[in-house]
């Protein structure tokens, strides 16, 4: 059986930190004002949403260069493509410039990730 080599100093604390960032802004949504509770309250959800992804990744791609390896990894990025896609298609008010900047990003990354993948041969 494979051994999976020790998570990093960088990966402990940015999940420590995402999981903090969670626990004191859910605590805050409780204290805070109604307009500051509410903002603290979605931002403890970002950060507990985002605590899980990290934690997926992390465990998906045990060592190091995990950047690297998200980047040659054409499935996700065609995912990131698809939603984005869809995401400009349905949206037709002001923010519409966004959604078409995340497409042209995600267009550029799978096509980055298919011609990594094809040199490498794997």
């Amino acid at each position: 059986m494979d051994e999976r080599p020790p998570w990093s100093r960088r990966r402990r604390r940015t999940l420590i930190g995402l999981a903090g960032g969670a626990v004191v802004l859910g605590v805050g949504g409780l204290m805070l004002p109604d307009e500051y509770g509410i903002t603290s309250a979605f931002l403890a959800a970002l950060c507990a949403f985002l605590l899980i992804v990290a934690t997926v990744v992390f465990l998906a791609i045990p060592g190091p260069d995990t950047l690297h390896t998200l980047l040659r990894t054409s499935p996700v990025a065609g995912a990131v493509l698809v939603v984005a896609v869809l995401l400009m298609l349905s949206n037709t008010g002001s923010l519409r410039w966004l959604w078409l900047a995340a497409a042209a990003v995600a267009a550029a990354w799978t096509a980055f990730a298919v011609w990594e993948t094809r040199r490498e041969g794997g």
